[in-house]
């Protein structure tokens, strides 16, 4: 399974969460390749069949504008059969926690074949550790259980 980890970080907190969820990713294919979303190649978006999204919240719980191209690449390309997840950073001094993430997700579940969702307070902690792997490990049961294997 080819899989793509597209993040955005400011603080740093949501790029050390992809370099995590990268990490247990791994234990599951050896073709697990991350991407600031800057540096993600857009015209091979549908050749993934994992694509997981990390991302912080801007503002009144907004996308940052730097993801807005890649979310319009998922409303508008044929991304049904792409597995995905999304995860972000965020306070919960906020009144829209991770509001990012959530757009994304009703996004996602619309347009790809959504496995899961993670929303870490603040910065990844030790312990999110078994967070981080129950999410590597749902994405990659979703990807078996539409190749018919069950695990």
């Amino acid at each position: 399974m080819k899989v793509a980890i597209v993040y955005t970080s400011i603080t740093g907190n949501t790029e050390e969460a992809a370099g995590i969820i990268n990490h247990y990713m791994r234990r599951y294919t050896s073709e697990c390749l991350i991407y600031s979303v800057e540096q993600f190649p857009f015209y091979e978006l549908e050749s993934f069949g994992v694509v997981i999204i990390g991302t912080y919240t801007w503002g009144d719980g907004d996308i940052p504008l730097e993801m807005i191209q890649l979310y319009r690449a998922f409303e508008n390309n044929h991304t049904k059969g792409i597995v995905t997840g999304v995860f972000g950073t965020g306070d919960q001094c906020y009144p829209n926690f991770c509001g990012a993430v959530d757009k994304f997700r009703d996004m996602l579940y619309v347009h790809s074949n959504l496995a899961a969702t993670l929303k870490i307070e603040l910065m990844p902690q030790q312990m999110d550790e078994h967070r981080f792997e129950r999410f590597a490990q749902v994405v990659t049961d979703r990807v078996n259980s539409q190749k018919g294997i069950t695990v």
